[in-house]
């Protein structure tokens, strides 16, 4: 995707043979460039570039500054020069999809598709519109690109790139493995491998193929950073800010990737400094965006967080699983429905997606959607199955015990509620409403009493006082109504009384929203159905 590295000639003057020490100087200069080129050194070559300039200005001298711009991550400064040259030598040979290159590393998509319709013919141009055509979400013309690829390293690489961009990730994987066996000293196709293995959550296999890479480079500003986001998730975060201080310290000037690197040391100290980083880079680095609002959610500013994503389109689950939880806590703060609808779409698109249905976010999503809806029971499935991964996680266990609650599970709902630790939420009324239930209806209302005791007084201590006098009345007044059931249905089936009072029976379940009277609903009705007895 990037510009080829095919060297343009620099042109060594041989127009005055008397002069050859100025030539040997020359040729001096050239060879320390290329050096310079070798070892990646750009601000070197730069340096070096600045001084022939003084001495022989060339447009070719001027096509390699925008060059070694280009690759120090420096594309306004590289756009100028290809600017200025075009205005002054406009003949100049892919001036136009060079200059295309640098509006699309800018973001300046609309700028580069257009910039790029005058430029000639050629693989690069069409590699070029295959990523416009994605940043631009035009799928028509993306398949159009597609199928322009060729068999070569260049346009596959450009088409893995496209999948991992896509979250299809395993896709770029085969490709890259399929490349790196006929091109083994392409080390870099060992990043791009890990890079997907780290997205694939598979930490240290991602390690592991990264330190082939990184045995020969050793500085490399993009794979010390994957390095250090692997050891975060390995690890810690500590860990993480060690690594990445080892190619911070190593350089006063990072260059290229240097914004990436100011965002995950925020990220690695668990949002220090957050809003001094990340507000100048939510058009910049793209999880920017993201960990600025999670930040805003951290610190309980919803509003802020809603404003910063409500535009945003979805490309990646990340992305949905986001939006779902900003609009779901927006939803729930202004009752809202139509937030509510789309933090539900949101999930159950990443939760059904054939990419994330079998993992824990996928589950989770589909937990979240079912939630939303007040589907507890097909809630309690999904949380179940990976319930053992978030053991002493105190989100998920309030998550899981309003469920379990909802469900009338209320022995086990108790034993997962307690798990929570968190101050915050054992504060929160959802979590002392949720508690006192369970406390009541396993026999324990006297510690429900004592969780009222400890709340100051207001409107909310005032509802928790209402539930507990409901919850205990409904409690007793449960078990009586439960046992007469018990008694008339035993009667029918003995033939004492009419098979006319199972519609008795069912009409006093019907007002009990117990998993008991659920149970015995399905067993009196399962009753009747087996000898055909019509009941309402």
């Amino acid at each position: 995707m990037i510009l080829s590295r095919s060297k343009p000639a620099i042109s060594v003057s041989t127009a005055n043979q008397g002069k050859r020490e100025n030539n040997i100087s020359r040729n001096k200069n050239v060879c320390q460039f290329e050096e310079f080129l070798f070892k990646r050194d750009y601000i070197g070559a730069i340096t070096l570039l600045e001084f022939m300039k003084l001495h022989d200005y060339q447009p070719n001298l001027e096509l390699w500054m925008a060059y070694c711009c280009f690759h120090l991550g420096d594309y306004k400064k590289a756009l100028d020069i290809y600017d200025r040259l075009a205005k002054n030598n406009g003949d100049i040979k892919n001036l136009a999809v060079n200059l295309a290159c640098c509006h699309f590393y800018l973001g300046m998509y609309e700028d580069s598709k257009q910039t790029l319709e005058s430029a000639e013919s050629s693989a690069l141009k069409t590699r070029l519109n295959f990523h416009l055509s994605h940043k631009l979400r035009d799928e028509n013309a993306l398949m159009r690109y597609h199928q322009q690829l060729e068999d070569v390293l260049e346009d596959q690489l450009s088409l893995a790139a496209i999948h991992y961009l896509r979250a299809h990730y395993q896709e770029a994987i085969d490709i890259y493995k399929r490349l790196l066996l006929h091109n083994r000293d392409n080390l870099a196709l060992n990043v791009y491998v890990a890079l997907c293995y780290y997205k694939l959550d598979y930490y240290d296999i991602s390690q592991e193929v990264l330190s082939i890479y990184l045995a020969q480079y050793s500085d490399s500003v993009i794979a010390t950073n994957l390095k250090a986001c692997n050891h975060f998730r390995l690890y810690n975060g500590l860990d993480a800010q060690t690594v990445l201080r080892s190619i911070l310290d190593a350089s006063a000037n990072v260059g290229f990737g240097y914004d990436l690197l100011k965002h995950n040391m925020v990220v690695f100290k668990d949002g220090e400094g957050a809003m001094q980083v990340f507000p100048a880079l939510v058009d910049v680095v793209p999880e920017a965006r993201l960990n600025l609002v999670i930040y805003y959610l951290r610190n309980d500013d919803i509003k802020e967080a809603y404003e910063l994503i409500k535009d945003l389109q979805p490309a990646v689950p990340q992305e949905y699983i986001l939006k779902g939880v900003v609009n779901a806590a927006i939803g729930q703060e202004i009752n809202s429905e139509e937030s509510i609808k789309v933090a539900q779409e949101s999930f159950q698109l990443v939760g059904s997606s054939a990419s994330e249905c079998d993992t824990i976010n996928g589950r989770q999503c589909m937990a979240a959607a079912y939630f939303l809806d007040g589907q507890f029971e097909e809630v309690l499935v999904f949380l179940t199955s990976i319930k053992s991964y978030f053991h002493s996680d105190d989100t998920f266990n309030f998550n899981f015990g309003q469920a379990k609650t909802a469900c009338g599970h209320y022995k086990e709902a108790e034993e997962i509620l307690l798990l929570v630790k968190s101050e915050k939420i054992r504060n929160d009324y959802i979590y002392l409403s949720h508690l006192t239930r369970c406390y009541i209806m396993n026999k324990k209302a006297q510690q429900a009493w004592e969780l009222f005791l400890r709340m100051e007084s207001g409107p909310e201590s005032f509802n928790l006082l209402l539930l507990i006098a409901n919850d205990c009345y409904r409690l007793e007044f449960w078990e009586g109504k439960r046992g007469a059931i018990a008694g008339v249905f035993q009667g029918v089936i003995a033939k004492i009384f009419p098979n006319e009072m199972l519609n008795d029976i069912l009409a006093l379940l019907r007002n009990n929203s117990s998993s008991q009277a659920e149970h015995m609903t399905k067993l009196v009705r399962k009753w009747a159905k087996e000898r055909r007895i019509v009941v309402t």
